[in-house]
């Protein structure tokens, strides 16, 4: 129980705690009286809660509270800020790479642990759902679409993340050339700052918390709730894949597809990958049909293919009452002058739902592989487009020739989709960047040197990247010195500096994320 924290925290600290001057929300006797509140402390939740899904690193918390409301969170918080050094990590699925969500000696928040129930709200031209911090995204796919026929309009491809996580860093699919990503698709939040202070923020009411928080790295509040915004769900999708043998031909497709005049026949996801040239079966040509009747048949790959190939993946929704002939037609309409291999196509059809859990399978299958619970050292970068092909030549296809293990995602998203107001850093240049996102599944029980191999090999890429001169900036960034965050954000450092005094002035939030060190006052 929460007896336990009082007791650390007193014994940290107990002469400061006694001294410092209290406030108008830490003074009240309701905001401290924590004891029904769930912590525990035992072998197996420490152990859960000391790793994440990258398994690079594990931090030790003292113990995992367990919050049934936001108020649970706002009392560990100022029970924290008792202390000379504690500090208050939030914890979704558990879905960090590098260890952003976890704390060392700290309090870590179970935010699956938030009751969760979806309220839906519907104006004249926009429909909300308002649910917890702690959802997974695939929980809100369930209530909206199954139960209510609507569906937000900015995914993530793997659903198993809460709402709040995804939100705290960006949320990108392939959705987000047309509606940004999932930072640009919220209306309203409910969040627990650094401070203890639990605020109801949007665009126009404290708006600083409400941008400070979207893409924040959860420097500056815990978001407990979120209104997220909602279209009418369609029934069906056609998936299609596409195979290029030229890297600029797939390029240039693909940001013709992301850039249709915005009331014209338009897919409604693109997005692409490079795979290797070979019949590797995770990296290669077995890699791209959408399912096993379908072949891949490299006869009709170009001769001088080099050492990778390309595939432009889009989606276009549609309803029951459409005719298969009237797909046909805005399909065929959409993909009549591009460049890929015309042997090379593959497309199924299939519900709205199965396509948004297409990795739900990925996933079933690594755990029954092992290949689930292995380390994890993924690398997300947004890259310019200017730099975009000199990458290709240099890491596609020379560093990473042989593949990752994983997939390699590469395509293009628009900047005037993003809000530059939130916490999100992207690379300076032109409308149209690209992300890169180096998914590895490292074999069952890998050996400390094949996980730090495929490490060093992203701290080379991302060496490549400076020495070259690119435009670009790391999405879930890692990052272990200040010196780095500052050259991360930019322009942007002395606004993020400014947020975190403002909103978590002790620095007690998101330790694992290594910015800002824990300071004993205010």
């Amino acid at each position: 129980m929460i007896a336990y924290i009082e007791r650390f925290v007193h014994d940290a600290d107990a002469a400061a705690a006694e001294s410092r001057p209290p406030d108008s929300i830490s003074d009240s006797p309701t905001a401290i009286d924590s004891s029904y509140i769930n912590a525990d402390e035992d072998d197996a939740s420490i152990s859960a809660a000391s790793k994440d899904f990258g398994g690079l690193r594990t931090a030790f918390p003292s113990a995992v509270i367990r919050p049934s409301s936001a108020a649970d969170i706002a009392s560990t918080i100022h029970l924290a800020s008792k202390s000379t050094s504690l500090t208050v990590a939030a914890r979704g699925n558990g879905h960090s790479v590098n260890g952003q969500s976890m704390t060392d000696g700290g309090l870590v928040i179970d935010m699956r642990s938030l009751p969760d129930t979806p309220t839906l709200f519907s104006l004249p031209d926009f429909h909300f759902v308002d649910v917890s911090g702690g959802a997974l995204w695939e929980e809100v796919l369930d209530n909206c679409v199954s139960e209510h026929g609507f569906a937000p309009r900015s995914w993530t491809d793997y659903l198993g993340l809460t709402v709040g996580g995804t939100l705290s860093n960006a949320g990108v699919s392939g959705q987000a050339f047309r509606f940004g990503p999932q930072t640009a698709n919220v209306a309203e939040m409910e969040v627990v700052t650094g401070k203890g202070e639990t605020v109801i923020c949007n665009e126009n009411e404290n708006s600083e918390l409400f941008f400070g928080v979207l893409g924040g790295l959860g420097q500056f509040g815990v978001i407990t709730r979120a209104k997220i915004v909602l279209d009418n769900a369609p029934d069906m999708v056609r998936w299609i894949r596409l195979v290029y043998g030229i890297f600029d031909e797939f390029t240039r497709d693909a940001e013709f597809l992301v850039t249709r005049p915005e009331n014209s026949p338009s897919f409604d996801y693109v997005e692409g990958f490079v795979f290797v040239n070979s019949d590797d079966p995770v990296n290669g040509w077995p890699s791209v049909p959408l399912d096993a009747s379908q072949r891949f048949d490299p006869r009709h790959t170009p001769p001088a293919a080099g050492s990778v190939l390309y595939c432009l993946e889009v989606a276009l929704h549609y309803r029951h009452r459409d005719s298969r002939s009237a797909v046909d037609e805005v399909v065929e309409g959409l993909l009549g002058g591009l460049s890929n291999l015309p042997d090379l196509r593959f497309e199924a059809d299939l519900s709205y739902k199965d396509f948004l859990l297409r990795v739900k399978k990925v996933e079933e299958e690594a755990k029954a592989n092992g290949i689930w619970d292995a380390p994890h050292p993924w690398l997300n970068i947004f890259v310019s487009k200017a730099d975009i092909a000199d990458f290709d030549r240099t890491v596609f296809k020379k560093m990473l020739m042989d593949g990752i293990g994983g997939p390699m995602l590469v395509y293009p998203l628009l900047r005037s989709k993003w809000d530059e107001r939130t916490s999100v850093v992207l690379p300076e240049g032109e409308e149209i960047f690209y992300i890169v996102a180096l998914l590895r599944f490292c074999p069952p029980c890998p050996g400390s040197s094949t996980v730090d191999a495929l490490v060093a090999q992203n701290q080379e890429i991302l060496f490549h990247c400076k020495r070259r001169g690119y435009s670009f900036k790391q999405y879930l960034p890692h990052y272990e010195s200040e010196e780095d965050w500052k050259q991360h954000f930019g322009d942007k450092w002395s606004r993020f500096v400014e947020r975190k005094q403002r909103f978590d002035p002790m620095a007690i939030l998101a330790p694992g994320q290594k910015i800002f060190c824990r300071t004993q006052q205010v």
